[in-house]
């Protein structure tokens, strides 16, 4: 997951980081590389933290992966403090990086996700890697008994990943999913 964070962060990080004066040319790599740990980082937090909903919209499409977006703001903060500690820039400087590669980034790792021609890499492995491989169990979970409580929501006879998605975008969300799921 970190390869293909890092690689979405070297293809937008001409702009935001080699392009800006604000940072020193030899530490363009150090600049996109720190990005990039902060942003995994700061999505692994939002799960720790059950900041679920948020994350759900930004995966599903449901909210735009835009300046206004929770999760863009949230890591754009992150990121933010961590490039002005650790490299000297200032709050504009570091902000205009965050601001430049978080929404792009986030947007290169959802289209991934969902693209079905991107080998190796799925929603899945998304989910799992922002969970720190939690999020496995839990669909392993919702696939062993998830039929039993009429989650199956594309009727191919198993309860996976996409069935989860489909789930938390009707009517009823995550906490609907959860309540077929816990019979409440």
């Amino acid at each position: 997951m970190f390869d293909q964070l890092s690689e979405l962060v070297k293809q937008f990080g001409g702009e935001a980081v080699v392009n800006n004066p604000a940072v020193p040319n030899e530490q363009n790599d150090a600049v996109m590389h720190e990005a990039g740990g902060s942003i995994l980082s700061g999505l692994k937090d939002m799960v720790a933290s059950g900041n679920i909903s948020d994350l759900t919209g930004m995966l599903t499409g449901k909210t735009p992966i835009d300046g206004n977006n929770p999760v863009v703001k949230q890591l754009t903060e992150k990121v933010t403090g961590n490039l002005g500690e650790k490299f000297g820039l200032s709050s504009d400087a570091a902000g205009s990086v965050a601001g430049g590669l978080i929404p792009q980034i986030l947007g290169g790792l959802v289209n991934k996700a969902k693209d079905p021609n991107q080998p190796g890499f799925n929603m899945n492995d998304l989910v799992s890697a922002i969970s720190g491989g939690q999020g496995g169990g839990l669909m392993d979970a919702v696939s062993k008994y998830g039929g039993q409580f009429g989650l199956d929501q594309n009727n191919d006879g198993k309860v996976d990943m996409s069935d989860a998605m489909s789930a938390v975008t009707k009517k009823g969300g995550l906490g609907g999913l959860l309540g077929k799921l816990f019979g409440k």
